[in-house]
């Protein structure tokens, strides 16, 4: 028998190519009938590019990503708030990258197949239930003509993200996705760069957002692929369908208030018309659970811990995840002791990261910032900048992101074993 993942995301093929590191057998199942290269941006702490390079996707992620150099936040008006380093440029061990999702997925299921073959991921293949036996699990999956397949497995990962069937079954009464008000217009346009080659630039406040970062190296002429996010709040928390957070929209929906929003280096409506696409996503996450595993099934990645995408925690922890519970796997083999382990090393820590992103994650500082305005003060007097510091450091060693401890830390699994 293998170990079976249900869902091949990130964080499923993550984990497949850990398995393969690690020598345990393992079949991904995944419900579309084919894998596409579908999103727009992600950025990938230093953490995970960690795990990245020693999994051998070094030069694949060089190809198709960029490494991020610079954070920096703007309040309206393009007043700056925060500006710092990131990657080996701030003094990690390992970069920062920025890269499209879509292509980033792509490279990782073509190292699957090289690595474990052709027949590694099964697509077509939607879960619908699991079933624990003392010395093995049972998964039944169904496909898009209505003919069921049934999966004995030493294990079952539920990868399946934040609509996920596993969860769905170890926890019946858990309600809908959380929605806090806010919805995000996301696309990819080319374009020159905001302020350096490689700057994630943030402007604006609570109530409304414009992110923009390259995703991807510079052509021959000077321009690369942006990733963009405009970002409005909106009071009537029933005025849309929670459930279907990745659907097509136009910029009419929302760029009636970022039609002045032009700055020397940021010219927001020029990005915006020069979309390949937009999608719409409300901002969303689900409520921390108490646990993760229930016998010989556990959740991974969005499903274990959806949480909303402030400080790119989503597809980071998810990779972190899988290396986790690669080595927990390496010294309990495949078995429920296994499961608990990984459990017991990350839960807390991210349902906390779970929560602190619901403050707004390093955007949070906002909230200060805006409550001296409401007080009087002026913009440049509400900015206090050792304030600000002491704010962003907290949130990286909360995180798992801080410089120091991450350099110091060691491998999660012991690379060239034996």
């Amino acid at each position: 028998m293998t170990v079976a993942v249900a869902g091949g995301g990130i964080a499923g093929l993550t984990f497949a190519l850990t398995c393969h590191e690690i020598g345990v057998d393992v079949q991904v199942y995944e419900s579309v009938p084919e894998l596409k290269p579908l999103g727009v941006g992600i950025n990938l702490q230093p953490n995970a590019v960690r795990e990245l390079f020693q999994l051998g996707l070094e030069n694949d992620l060089r190809e198709v990503g960029i490494e991020a150099e610079e954070w920096s936040l703007f309040y309206y008006g393009a007043h700056p708030i925060w500006t710092e380093p990131r990657g080996t440029v701030a003094g990690y061990r390992w970069p920062q990258f920025s890269v499209h999702r879509g292509h980033f997925h792509m490279r990782l299921l073509q190292r699957v197949r090289e690595r474990l073959g052709d027949d590694a991921v099964v697509c077509d293949a939607r879960l619908t239930q699991f079933e624990n036996h003392p010395d093995h699990v049972t998964a039944s999956f169904t496909r898009s003509d209505g003919t069921e397949l049934k999966v004995d497995a030493e294990l079952l990962i539920g990868a399946d993200g934040i609509h996920s069937t596993v969860r769905q079954q170890m926890y019946p009464d858990q309600g809908d996705v959380n929605w806090n008000g806010a919805i995000m217009w996301r696309g990819v346009s080319r374009g020159e760069p905001p302020r350096t080659n490689n700057s994630f630039v943030l402007i604006g406040g609570n109530e409304q957002r414009f992110v923009c970062y390259p995703v991807e190296p510079l052509d021959e002429q000077g321009e690369t692929l942006l990733n963009w996010i405009a970002e409005l709040r909106f009071d009537d928390v029933e005025m849309i369908d929670k459930s279907d957070w990745n659907r097509s929209a136009t910029a009419d929906a929302f760029m009636s208030e970022f039609l002045d929003w032009k700055f020397d280096w940021l010219d927001v409506p020029g990005i915006v018309d020069r979309s390949e696409g937009i999608w719409e996503f409300p901002m969303v996450d689900r409520e921390p659970v108490d646990r993760w595993v229930d016998g010989r099934v556990a959740l991974m990645g969005d499903a274990a811990h959806a949480m909303f995408p402030h400080g790119s925690g989503g597809a980071t922890q998810g990779i972190v995840d899988t290396r986790v519970l690669g080595a927990c796997l390496l010294e309990h083999g495949e078995t429920p002791e296994a499961l608990l382990a990984y459990e017991k090393e990350l839960l807390q820590a991210v349902n906390e990261l779970v929560i602190r992103n619901r403050g707004e994650g390093p955007m949070g500082v906002l909230f200060d910032i805006e409550d001296r305005i409401a007080e009087g003060k002026s913009i440049e007097d509400a900015i206090d900048p050792e304030a600000v510091a002491d704010f962003m450091a907290r949130y990286k060693e909360a995180a798992g992101t801080a410089r120091d401890t991450l350099n110091a830390s060691p491998p999660i699994i012991e690379p060239n074993r034996g």
